[in-house]
């Protein structure tokens, strides 16, 4: 049994294209892109917060999030003329955001860091009840737990949808890699939901 499915979606606040405001964005972004000084807060202040998630997922300490936080926002704005229209706004710029991070951790070579784990563990029925119990604020803290490695492969599988085919291209490692530090990554995260519960 699989301790998380194929996607786990933590983030639960609406967008706002959810909301209905894709026109919002719409102005926005066109404010934006004539150098509207205010536009460009606005979009910063409908995006930051979830943007943030995003970056302290994947880097798992606030300052190194803080720091993709400004990085992407500075990416997102001088690439904006280049979006179409068409999709999600908030999905092209969550790309920017996860490419921003991803970038950070190449330069550390996070995947050569990570720790030794020799065997995955099994999880029986009941773990998926100690799972259920959880919170958000409590998995999440598991998450960013995780050595950088195997927190960028769970996350980028399990909460971004990627493949081990694209994860391998953007991290520069083999999809045998990528599949090795998601076992590892599930199997640390079941061993320590198993010891919490």
């Amino acid at each position: 049994m699989q301790l998380f499915g194929d996607k786990l979606h933590l983030n639960s606040r609406k967008s706002l294209e959810e909301q209905g405001h894709k026109a919002d964005y719409e102005s926005l972004i066109e404010g934006c892109k004539s150098g509207n000084r205010l536009s460009q807060k606005a979009l910063y202040d409908a995006l930051s917060r979830k943007m943030y998630a995003v970056c302290l997922r994947y880097m798992g300490e606030k300052e190194a999030a803080e720091d993709v936080l400004q990085d992407g926002f500075v990416t997102l704005f001088s690439k904006l003329e280049s979006y179409s229209g068409s999709g999600s706004f908030e999905g092209w710029a969550r790309k920017i955001f996860v490419n921003t991070a991803l970038m950070s951790l190449r330069k550390k070579d996070v995947l050569r860091q990570t720790e030794d784990i020799d065997a995955a563990y099994n999880i029986s029925g009941n773990d998926t009840t100690a799972i259920q119990k959880m919170g958000y604020n409590e998995l999440s803290r598991l998450i960013a737990e995780l050595p950088p490695g195997f927190r960028t492969v769970f996350n980028m599988y399990i909460i971004e949808g990627f493949s081990h085919k694209e994860i391998a291209k953007a991290l520069g490692v083999s999809e045998a890699t990528s599949r090795s530090q998601l076992q590892r990554a599930r199997a640390m995260l079941q061993s320590r939901i198993k010891e919490k519960f």
